[in-house]
């Protein structure tokens, strides 16, 4: 069980950290590590559930840089929720945009942040694009 969990946390870049407690990591090594313990289970599917809003935004790379690597590495199917749009443009195969609780689009990642067919889509876009952020 430890050699896989050095596996694991060498994984999502946290070897070093092994012996840490809690409060000596960083927002974006907890999420690391987060992320290494639910991969100890060998889902075949994983959640990210807004695993960088809490972040400083100096650590939120680091934490998309592991999911671009289990994406690279496994077959593992990972659903993102997010408002990292263009990480989420550059990552998915396939995006669905909600809003309060309801599909209002969804299709390929170019379809979707490129040419949205929906009114709800193109206003949310033209916010986050006018807040200075890259879809």
């Amino acid at each position: 069980a430890e050699k896989r969990a050095m596996e694991l946390l060498d994984m999502v870049g946290l070897a070093d950290k092994a012996k840490a407690m809690p409060a000596q990591l960083s927002g974006g090594q907890k999420q690391r590590v987060a992320i290494a313990r639910a991969l100890a289970l060998s889902p075949k599917i994983m959640l990210f559930d807004e695993v960088t809003s809490a972040l400083d935004p100096e650590l939120v790379e680091e934490v998309l840089n592991v999911m671009r690597k289990l994406a690279a590495e496994t077959d593992m199917t990972m659903l993102l929720v997010t408002h990292e749009m263009g990480f989420a443009h550059d990552f998915a195969d396939r995006v669905l945009f909600f809003d309060r609780g309801r599909i209002v689009e969804e299709g390929k990642p170019d379809e979707i942040f490129r040419h949205p067919k929906q009114e709800r889509t193109q206003s949310f876009l033209k916010k986050i694009i006018a807040a200075g952020h890259r879809v």
